[in-house]
């Protein structure tokens, strides 16, 4: 903001005193930055603004007027500076008083001159004029009552030129005080005035001698005619004589003045017609004055001039007045032309508009200039928001060939910051940009979204200055500085409420363009076709990121709050709130599809790494691209003052839904594909496990690649995770972000979850549970073995053994994978190993007593061994298949079982132990 300017000082004046109406020069500093700041300018007390003439900053030439004052300083007031000092002063001098018979180098006005003895002017008879002073000497008014005085000079006056003057009564009155000497100076000062009458009174007849001379002459020539003849003869022709010396002497005077009355009456005439120029020297030199003050743009002076010569000769008769204001009035038309076009000119400033509708209102313009420019403004706002999507659609299809398809934000490199509108400055979205990239055309935002900034820009710059100037002409505050005001301000009030409806069509036009040009640039889908041929025109190669829309939609949001700060009907904006919301509900939706497709891109970075708990890192990136989409979403879904929720519809309620079913599906779809891949198609460069997991076979140190059932164990331990944790935190994540449909969402997913882990568990039983189970019956016959005829029992046989290897092959695959899966899978084997033993125990027809025995040790011996992993279902098995033995009758038989089966577990302690180890595990968890 620019430093306020100085006070005006005054520090010289040319000439430095004079008398009234004299021209004079005043110099100084900050004078004024020009004619139209000028607004003061005193000399002695006296206004001379309507005489000053500003010519610099240092310079203004004026008249001085009649002041009371002899003397004072001269001081200016500026608009700019305010009121100043000064160090000179002016003296105004006395004019000097010239009587009526007094010689004068000029000629004298006679009907108005001077009176001495009341110091006025005054038209009285010039014959009366005497001097205000007659003694010449200071004037010292006594304090005697005028009644005394009338009393003591009875029938006298003290006024000089009265045929009852008396002198005393005079000195009484006005020397009462006087001293002799000063009396004695009186009578000097008499005697001078008569000496100087009586000679110039001789300098006067020095000129009319010879008329003396003939006069005397002829007086002579009488008084001797009469002496001669006498008295009684030449009486008769005295009278004849007489009358011929007059007449004689009266053509001589005629011949002796003709050329001086002749010279008087031609002054006279054009003293008259000087006189006549000067006093209405204003009109004849106005139509000069207006075109000067109108290239100077001085329009506030062409006003007041028009505004005078209207009051003055208006309505005049005079010819010549007629024709010079007709001349005026012509120059005055074309101001108004002129006023008419600046009010219409685009782009304009309030303050302008404002100044030209009050000069256009002053001049008594036709129409209604003020309607008239919110007219022009609204075309032109109008024009302006087409002209700006014609100018980015044109420059999107330029660079169509020259730019490479635009990065999403969600990618590694992040595009340059854009600009953003002065509303946005407390947006911190500039940190999460990477700047200084040579190629950064690569990297800009989408042709749309620069589109909306400048859109938004554009109208919430130009349209409060519209609603303001449809403001001032409701109120009518737009001629508060004119004359005339009551009168314009309720002509203007009326002319509003008449235009109300009209001007609420002219915002809702500009708000429907508005949201009908963003709409065409980011929802297209929601336009008619016809709108979309004059609203649309864009190329829409692929849709914008949810990160994108949620920065239209705060930009949005800020031009909405800036056009209700200005306090603009609700109604007319509710089309914006709408707009919000359509966006609103877009990005949310766009959000989640996009999400979709990265859930389904999480398969590609599944590296297989086992943590301790038999989890990769897959259930975390899911949950955490769950989280970062929802966080990005956290504003879209915050309601702002006068928006509804986006979940208020129930379509809405239900296509975020299904999206969300959608995206926790395809994580699913993501561990199948993972878990049933070919082993070709695994990459298991990345393969590691946990060091502390007990490796007891070193299956998958040794192996350089994961196996189809390893792969389901991890997705197995996955899926465990995935129902436990995951899923119920992503459900929480959605009710703290307001979603709809939570239990539907999280029931849905638990079930499918549910499903794909049942079959992949059974997938891995059958994997594990078939071999084991199809060795049995072979094992069991092999060497021709027959139940019927056998030899006494020394031991369980090998295949059972083989059985129990196996077993615990498939303990230690689970182990190494997951702990917590051993005791579903090991349970889950064992039941199948039971089935099967039951199965044909059942199916032998007979048993020796030697075979019942060596059945009876068998089923005993796989019984205690997997004891910590029964289910009511193999437990059933083996009763089954106990109860299809005959019974032990003998108690040798038995205690030969009993010692069989401690051999057994003696000779099996080590994978007892590792059985017991795995239960103390489970029992732990």
């Amino acid at each position: 903001m620019s430093r306020a300017r100085q006070p005006p000082l005054v520090t010289g004046i040319s000439p430095n005193e004079g008398i009234a109406w004299t021209k004079v020069t005043i110099r100084g500093e900050n004078l004024g930055t020009g004619p139209t700041d000028l607004l003061g300018l005193t000399i002695c007390g006296h206004n001379c603004l309507l005489t000053a003439e500003w010519m610099s900053a240092s310079k203004i030439v004026c008249r001085v007027g009649q002041a009371k004052n002899d003397k004072g300083d001269i001081i200016v007031t500026t608009k700019s500076g305010g009121k100043g000092t000064s160090t000179v002063s002016f003296k105004l001098l006395k004019p000097e008083k010239i009587g009526i018979l007094d010689q004068s180098a000029v000629w004298v006005d006679e009907m108005n001159y001077y009176d001495m003895r009341t110091d006025r002017n005054k038209g009285i008879p010039p014959l009366s004029l005497r001097p205000t002073n007659p003694l010449g000497i200071e004037i010292d008014k006594g304090r005697f009552p005028q009644k005394d005085l009338e009393s003591l000079f009875p029938g006298m006056s003290a006024d000089f030129t009265s045929e009852n003057f008396s002198a005393a009564w005079y000195l009484i009155e006005n020397h009462s005080t006087t001293s002799f000497d000063q009396l004695k100076t009186a009578v000097v000062n008499l005697k001078k005035q008569a000496n100087k009458k009586n000679e110039g009174s001789l300098a006067y007849v020095k000129g009319g001698l010879s008329t003396f001379f003939e006069a005397q002459d002829a007086l002579s020539a009488i008084h001797q005619k009469l002496e001669a003849d006498g008295t009684e003869k030449v009486e008769g022709s005295m009278t004849q004589k007489l009358e011929n010396v007059l007449n004689r002497a009266s053509n001589t005077a005629d011949t002796l003045f003709q050329e001086v009355l002749g010279r008087k009456d031609k002054a006279d005439s054009t003293r008259n017609a000087l006189n006549v120029l000067q006093r209405f020297k204003f009109l004849f030199n106005l139509p000069l004055n207006i075109e000067r003050n109108i290239q100077k743009g001085d329009y506030d002076v062409v006003i007041n001039d028009y505004e005078k010569a209207k009051s003055l000769f208006g309505k005049t008769e005079v010819q010549v007045f007629k024709k010079y204001y007709a001349e005026v009035e012509t120059r005055i038309e074309a101001l108004r032309e002129l006023l008419l076009d600046k009010l219409l000119e685009t782009p304009s400033t309030l303050h302008d508009q404002k100044r030209y509708i009050r000069y256009l209102s002053d001049l008594h313009a036709p129409g209604d200039p003020a309607w008239q420019c919110i007219g022009a403004q609204h075309q032109w706002i109008l024009q302006l928001m087409h002209n700006c999507k014609e100018s980015y659609v044109k420059e999107q299809k330029g660079n169509a060939l020259l730019h490479s398809p635009m990065l999403d934000l969600d990618s590694d490199v992040r595009p340059s910051p854009i600009g953003h509108l002065s509303q946005t400055a407390s947006l911190k979205r500039g940190s999460s940009f990477q700047s200084g990239r040579d190629d950064a055309w690569r990297y800009k935002a989408p042709q749309q979204v620069v589109f909306v900034e400048k859109l938004t820009k554009l109208v919430v710059s130009q349209l409060p200055n519209f609603w303001k100037l449809w403001v001032s002409y409701v109120n009518g505050s737009l001629f508060s500085e004119t004359a005339e005001k009551s009168g314009q301000m309720e002509r203007s009030k009326k002319n509003a409420r008449q235009r109300q409806n009209d001007f609420k069509k002219m915002i809702q036009e500009v708000m429907h363009s508005l949201v009908k040009l963003i709409r065409g640039a980011l929802l297209p889908f929601s336009l008619r076709e016809g709108e979309l041929r004059q609203y649309g025109g864009w190329e829409m190669k692929s849709e914008l990121s949810g990160q994108w829309l949620t920065h239209v939609i705060q930009t949005v949001r800020l031009s909405s709050e800036s056009l209700t700060a200005l306090e603009i009907p609700n109604d007319m904006l509710q089309i914006i709130q709408d707009l919000i919301l359509d966006l609103r509900v877009r990005c949310i939706i766009v959000t989640l599809q996009h999400t979709a497709e990265d859930i389904k891109r999480l398969a590609e970075k599944e590296d297989w790494v086992v943590d301790n708990e038999g989890l990769t890192s897959l259930p975390s990136q899911f949950e955490q691209c769950i989280i970062r989409s929802l966080q990005s979403l956290k504003t879209v879904l915050d309601c702002k003052p006068g928006e509804a929720s986006v979940f208020q519809q129930q379509k809405t309620q239900e296509d975020v839904c299904q999206l969300s079913i959608g995206i926790m599906q395809g994580f699913i779809d993501c561990l199948e594909q993972l878990s049933t891949k070919p082993d070709g198609d695994i990459d298991t460069s990345h393969l590691s496990v946990d060091v502390s997991s007990p490796d007891l076979f070193g299956s998958i140190h040794e192996e350089s690649s994961l196996s189809s059932e390893q792969r389901l164990l991890i997705a197995l331990s996955n899926c465990r995770y995935l129902e436990r944790h995951t899923f119920l935190n992503i459900a929480e994540h959605f009710e703290k972000h307001g979603f709809q449909g939570v239990d539907k969402i999280t029931q849905v997913s638990m079930e499918s979850l549910k499903e794909l882990d049942q079959r992949l568990f059974e997938m891995y039983i059958e994997f594990k549970a078939d071999p084991i189970v199809g060795s049995l019956e072979p094992g069991i016959y092999a060497g021709y073995f027959d139940w019927k005829d056998c030899l006494i029992p020394t031991g369980v046989r090998n295949y059972l053994k083989e059985a129990l290897v196996n077993i615990i092959a498939v303990h230690a695959e689970v182990f190494t994978i997951s702990k917590d899966l051993v005791p579903r899978v090991m349970s889950r084997v064992v039941e199948a190993v039971s089935e099967e033993l039951s199965r044909l125990m059942q199916c032998v027809s007979s048993f020796s007593k030697n075979g019942a025995l060596q059945a009876k040790l068998e089923i005993c011996a796989l019984r205690d061994t997997v004891a910590i992993y029964l289910t009511p279902e193999s437990k059933s098995s083996f009763k089954q298949a106990l109860e299809a033995l005959p019974q032990l009758s003998s108690g040798t038989d038995r205690k030969l079982l009993e010692e069989l089966l401690n051999k057994f577990k003696s000779s099996m302690h080590l994978q007892l132990t590792c059985f017991q180890a795995s239960s103390s595990a489970m029992m732990k968890t």
